[in-house]
């Protein structure tokens, strides 16, 4: 596969060694349970979307027959005009012709209800797919939501009865928001998988959606990660 489209091997590879390297170095931790989940996700992500951009052949055969039987018809309706050629009066004629086009109406709303129930099928399959990856990334979030680097900067003395434990350290903390931000990014690139080579609006919008999600939580996890880095250099 080229440079033009996402690989979902690679994109399963890169879910896989992240969970790897976090579980080395943070053990049993939330984030590495999730990070277990979305290992989960792309893989099935992969065999999803696939199945999106594969041709519904029951649905092609229908159509075929339905055109099929648009033929016959209109071969019927030619062959009767040209027996009757001489004895077909006006009203007859008017009356097969409106027989006709009741039928051709017929058999082409037919065709236009099965050619988009195959659309609307995989779209309901993407929006359900992507409802699970808004899910994932929002947990993402609540992991490093207590993650505050100026707890750690600051030390015990600011913590109150109530605050979360601190058990990471300056770098710890750092590798876990970078972990995060990882995730995020691959949550993003797992929903791009379900439009590539299906191209419905409604869920190239849900996609964009996610997209947006993840950005904007990176975004405030990399605030996180510029704060501990100038709390270092400033030591």
């Amino acid at each position: 596969m080229g440079y033009l489209s996402l690989d979902p091997r690679r994109i399963i590879e890169t879910a896989e060694s992240l969970e790897r390297r976090i579980g080395e170095r943070l053990t049993g931790s939330g984030l590495h349970r999730v990070a277990g989940e979305l290992v989960g996700v792309a893989r099935r992500a992969a065999e999803r979307s696939e199945r999106i951009r594969r041709p519904n052949r029951f649905l092609q055969a229908g159509i075929a027959a339905l055109a099929l039987s648009f033929l016959a018809i209109v071969g019927l309706l030619l062959a009767e005009l040209r027996i009757q050629h001489e004895e077909l009066t006006m009203s007859e004629l008017i009356q097969d012709i409106d027989a006709f086009l009741s039928s051709a109406v017929f058999i082409g709303a037919s065709a236009v209800f099965l050619f988009t129930l195959d659309a609307r099928w995989k779209r309901r399959r993407v929006l359900e797919a992507i409802h699970e990856l808004r899910s994932l990334a929002h947990i993402v979030d609540m992991h490093q939501l207590t993650k505050d680097p100026e707890m750690v900067v600051a030390g015990s003395e600011r913590a109150t009865t109530s605050s979360p434990a601190r058990k990471l350290d300056r770098f710890e903390l750092g590798r876990y928001l970078d972990y995060s931000s990882e995730m995020l990014s691959i949550i993003s690139k797992v929903a791009a998988l379900y439009v590539q080579g299906f191209e419905d609006p409604a869920s190239i919008s849900a996609v964009d959606e996610v997209e947006s999600l993840t950005t904007g939580l990176s975004r405030k996890i990399w605030q996180k990660i510029t704060l501990l880095d100038r709390s270092a250099e400033g030591k």
